[in-house]
């Protein structure tokens, strides 16, 4: 029986000069021919890193919402909410031609109100606290080989310097691939598990069809 997971990116692009991040993740999708997911922040973007946003599509990447600035979003009012949301949606749509399908909330900060705003599934993901520059790599690769089960989406970053992430998913993907698992971006994620991403409320980290571990209880 096939097994798939998704490797999920926040915090990309990179506007530091110098950072190459999410390129060099990039390089280590395309090294081992798998696709990923990235949640963009919009104020990121730059007419320079652009190229790595369309590099990242022609890799058979999909490019996904994270905001606008990164706010804590349950703390905001509806229209401060749609703002966020409407102002990255948009720019990614115009750089890649494609409106993304899925949100992941800045710090997983959510509330009734947030829902009501926007109205595409929100991603959750299995995560390795990939944020603290005091994990390594190997505290890294070991909880996301531990969350490594058929529909996991892997919850990592690509913000400016986080090398020790890049070692990691070099480390996990032919492992995973020698055991059976299939790498595929979200959208491919839910159609190949069958499971339908619209459910009221949801907030995914696994794609299974399981009501307790995918509804939000804010």
């Amino acid at each position: 029986m096939s097994k798939y997971v998704c490797l999920s990116f926040d915090d990309g692009p990179n506007n530091v000069p110098g950072d190459n991040t999410m390129n060099d993740m990039l390089d280590i999708l395309e090294k081992y021919n798998v696709p990923g997911s990235f949640f963009l922040i919009g104020n990121k973007i730059t007419e320079e890193n652009k190229k790595v946003i369309l590099r990242a599509v022609e890799l058979g990447c999909d490019i996904q919402n994270h905001s606008w600035t990164h706010p804590f979003m349950a703390e905001m009012t509806a229209e401060q909410i749609k703002d966020e949301y409407k102002k990255c949606d948009d720019l990614i749509t115009e750089i890649t031609g494609v409106r993304p399908t899925f949100f992941r909330p800045p710090y997983i900060s959510i509330s009734p109100t947030v829902y009501d705003c926007i109205k595409v599934p929100f991603i959750c993901g299995c995560g390795c606290n990939d944020w603290e520059p005091d994990k390594d790599a190997d505290f890294r690769y070991d909880h996301m080989m531990e969350a490594a089960q058929n529909g996991t989406i892997f919850l990592l970053h690509v913000m400016e310097g986080n090398n020790a992430t890049l070692e990691a998913v070099d480390r996990i993907v032919p492992v995973l691939k020698e055991q059976g698992y299939e790498f595929v971006n979200l959208p491919d994620l839910f159609e190949k598990c069958g499971v339908n991403p619209q459910k009221q409320r949801a907030l995914w980290s696994i794609a299974m069809n399981n009501e307790n571990a995918n509804i939000w209880q804010g």
